[in-house]
């Protein structure tokens, strides 16, 4: 079905639709080409459209729009084909009706796009791969998601923005590609923070093992004697009663100490009070005495060599 518009400076024209596998061309589905009737290339060259021809293409039932080239005009009359994809980007299904209008558009200088899946970054080079599928486009509209097939699987890929205006034709020029994250994105989780009632209870554990450990004590083993008899429990306990027998002074150290006069640092002392004292407080044992002069006297009588003379000769 056609209907011509009332101004006839302009192209626009009302005609259904359907995919392109209709009439078995699905390699077109990898672009936004079009395949229109014949009356619609006649209406067009009395116009003197410019090329390449751009068409605006609206679905009013929903209020949607978005642009498109052509590639063929062998499409029966009253009909045109579309990607697959075209048609879910307008909600058109097959039969409904769309309108057609022509248009320019200026050239783009800046896309940002978004991938719906991670897998496309994966991709080794995706930028590459991007530049070759858009080479099949003529024009991208913001809010459109397109369609790049590569290894048997089909991403899907949304315009989030155009410059220098929402819609832009990408034939033969220089435009800059950017990529916003993908809609599966999630940012890596950041580790928390430990809260200062953790850090003290990390402070109390640290120190409590270090009072537990118990304090070196030396020689604390068990002695053993030369001739290899075994050792009195006596000696041991007199060992032991002698480190805990506490030390006092007494009253005589006390005299001692005032009699004595203070020792200067640094120097010697020789002839203190305390050695005249020891020495007249020693006292003589007579028995000592009696045994001194026994063996003096022993030793006055032996004599050597006072034996007989004998000769060999006889």
């Amino acid at each position: 079905m056609e209907f011509n518009g009332d101004d006839e400076s302009s192209f626009e024209q009302c005609y259904r639709c359907y995919p392109v596998t209709f009439i078995e061309k699905a390699h077109l589905d990898k672009g936004d080409k079009i395949i229109m009737p014949p009356s619609a290339l006649n209406r067009l060259a009395s116009l003197h459209i410019e090329y390449p021809m751009l068409f605006q293409l609206s679905n009013e039932s929903v209020g949607k729009i978005t642009h498109c080239g052509v590639l063929e005009f062998t499409a029966d009359e009253g009909l045109v084909y579309f990607p697959y994809w075209m048609m879910q980007n307008m909600s058109l299904q097959e039969g409904d009706i769309v309108k057609i209008k022509n248009t320019s558009l200026v050239k783009g200088t800046y896309i940002k796009l978004q991938p719906h899946t991670q897998d496309f970054l994966d991709i080794t080079n995706p930028k590459a791969i991007l530049e070759t599928t858009l080479r099949s486009y003529s024009c991208l509209t913001t809010g459109d998601t397109i369609m790049v097939p590569y290894n048997n699987k089909q991403y899907f890929i949304n315009v989030v923005e155009a410059k220098p205006s929402s819609a832009v034709s990408i034939i033969e020029t220089d435009c800059e590609v950017d990529f916003a994250p993908p809609l599966d994105y999630k940012e890596p989780e950041k580790p928390q923070k430990l809260t200062p009632i953790k850090k003290r209870t990390r402070q109390v554990e640290e120190e409590e093992p270090a009072s537990k450990v118990p304090k070196f004590t030396p020689f604390t083993g068990s002695g053993k004697r030369l001739d290899g008899k075994p050792q009195t429990e006596s000696t041991e306990q007199e060992d032991t009663k002698q480190e805990e027998k506490p030390t006092y002074k007494g009253k005589d150290d006390e005299k001692l100490s005032s009699i004595t006069p203070p020792k200067k640092t640094g120097k010697l002392v020789f002839g203190s009070n305390s050695k005249q004292t020891s020495k007249a407080n020693v006292e003589v044992d007579p028995k000592n005495v009696e045994q001194e002069s026994s063996t003096k006297s022993d030793e006055a009588k032996f004599k050597v060599f006072t034996g007989k003379k004998y000769s060999l000769k006889g």
